[in-house]
């Protein structure tokens, strides 16, 4: 088998990435060799290789779903938003510089079709089927010319296509039609047919309708996946969070002690790798939400200032809406902070960043005896050690070079009193870690909570996957979907007016 398959979407966040996921977990449990690819990712959420490789979280989750290590292949474009108009470009797993979008569409992006063409062609010599996903819609007219991600993608590797859309959303049917009426021919013949996402109640009410659009189109639709809760691991964009309510659901199961632990996550601007926090929403009992005011880190037991693609941004943020405060006073007064990454740079005294904001010399907020200087080369690791008597696992993706000149020894940082500090990403899915530090902050808070003795946060990780293989092999048509893999779109597909524009 030399197979392959471009799973689309109507847009953006209509599955893609979780039907992805879901497709390469059920081929491997059929014995599969399996991999996943994204030509190019637009995140603040990335991930290290054992190479020392940065790319999207999405394809680091995919690849486990696989059950194989993530290299830079799976995602040799990573655009990292620094802004509106700008974003950094990361070109197999090294950063070549910061690009805005008109430049970047205006030529650079196509430029690099080749590069991803050959990236997806070695993975294909190497697994039996690769599974790729697209970026937004392959409908938008305005960028096919320089599209190296969907249809650009499926047309230089003669790719079929599969296109995914919410019907949670509404206009499922409207959606699926006007995405292939607005393709060229030569990329419509690709498209093979559709899979709806997140339907609630009868499938026969809706089966009438997928007739309807199967006469329409000459395109079936591969299957129906049912809403599930708690199926969106790793998601792409920070920028996108909810500040109300947590964006991860905790575990249901009761705390192991008499109390919870509530923990605050400050939201901070262009917020990078927001799944550090997962694992501590995993955890029975604490209850994880983000916030963007003072007075909703009254009541919390443990303040996290997460990392950011704009450190200084962010500072000034903080400062702006008074959440600096409130995080300097709870330093004072002997209650828990944890900085990660831009958020450990926030908390220490000095900031040097002639990189990445170009502010030049900042004062932090001098909670941790830090001083940070941006350097232009990225620190790209996956570091381990031991703290708090345990042995702890992360990575590091960070231009701030932090000079620890005081406090006590904390992964790579440092800690005083009950405020922490590390750059490692990551380090809380370590377990025996996270419960210890879990102890430390229930008794800095004053609370008598007791971390479950027995949650695996890999284990929880790989039931969701599981989960996602089960919607795939439940739901939706195997066999044809590995018939699609494996042979490629039908033949004779019909062409749908009017077409892309000239």
């Amino acid at each position: 088998m030399n197979g392959g398959l471009l799973v689309a979407g109507t847009t953006s966040d209509a599955g893609k990435s979780v039907v992805t996921a879901g497709i390469c977990r059920w081929l491997v449990r059929q014995g599969v060799k399996v991999a996943p690819f994204k030509a190019q990712n637009m995140s603040l959420n990335s991930f290290v290789t054992r190479e020392g490789a940065e790319i999207g979280r999405a394809q680091a989750m995919q690849a486990q779903a696989c059950r194989v290590e993530p290299t830079a292949l799976m995602n040799p474009v990573l655009l990292k938003p620094g802004g509106e108009q700008s974003s950094q470009v990361v070109l197999l797993g090294r950063p070549v510089g910061e690009m805005s979008a008109r430049g970047y569409h205006g030529g650079r992006q196509q430029r690099l079709l080749g590069t991803v063409l050959d990236c997806l062609a070695e993975l294909r010599g190497t697994y039996d089927a690769v599974i790729c996903e697209g970026a937004g819609s392959p409908a938008e007219i305005n960028l096919r010319r320089t599209d190296i991600v969907n249809m650009g993608v499926a047309r230089g590797a003669r790719l079929p296509v599969l296109v995914v859309g919410d019907i949670d959303r509404g206009g499922v049917f409207a959606s699926f039609f006007g995405t292939v009426a607005l393709l060229a021919p030569e990329d419509q013949e690709l498209v093979a047919g559709f899979l709806v996402n997140k339907f609630r109640g009868d499938v026969s009410l809706l089966e009438p309708g997928l007739d309807m659009l199967q006469g329409l189109t000459g395109r079936r639709t591969y299957g129906v996946l049912p809403f599930r809760h708690g199926l969106g691991i790793d998601e792409e964009d920070g920028l996108r969070v909810s500040l109300r309510g947590g964006v991860r659901e905790s575990a249901v199961t009761p705390p192991a002690g008499e109390d919870v632990l509530r923990v605050a996550v400050c939201a901070v601007p262009l917020m990078s790798n927001f799944t550090d926090v997962d694992a501590l929403a995993a955890e029975p009992g604490v209850v994880v939400r983000f916030v963007d005011r003072p007075e909703e880190l009254a009541d919390a037991d443990l303040v996290v200032v997460p990392g950011t693609r704009g450190t200084v941004r962010a500072l000034a943020w903080l400062r702006e809406r008074g959440l600096a405060d409130a995080l300097t006073r709870r330093a004072a007064q002997g209650r828990p902070v944890l900085g990660i990454c831009g958020g450990f740079q926030i908390l220490g005294e000095h900031i040097e960043d002639e990189v990445e904001s170009r502010a030049g010399a900042v004062d932090g907020l001098g909670v941790l005896p830090v001083r940070v200087r941006f350097a232009r080369e990225k620190t790209l690791a996956r570091p381990s050690g031991e703290a708090l008597g345990e042995r702890v696992e992360g990575y590091e993706i960070h231009h701030g070079v932090a000079e620890v000149l005081g406090g006590e020894a904390f992964l790579d940082g440092c800690r005083v009193g009950s405020v922490w500090g590390t750059h490692w990403h990551g380090s809380l899915e370590s377990d025996g870690f996270r419960r210890a530090f879990l102890r430390e902050v229930a008794a800095a808070a004053g609370r008598r909570f007791v971390p479950a003795p027995a949650t695996s946060f890999a284990a929880l990780r790989e039931e969701q996957l599981d989960r996602l293989g089960d919607l795939i092999e439940q739901h939706a048509d195997t066999d044809a979907l590995w018939r699609l893999i494996e042979s490629g779109a039908p033949q004779g597909l019909p062409f749908i007016p009017p077409g892309a524009p000239a």
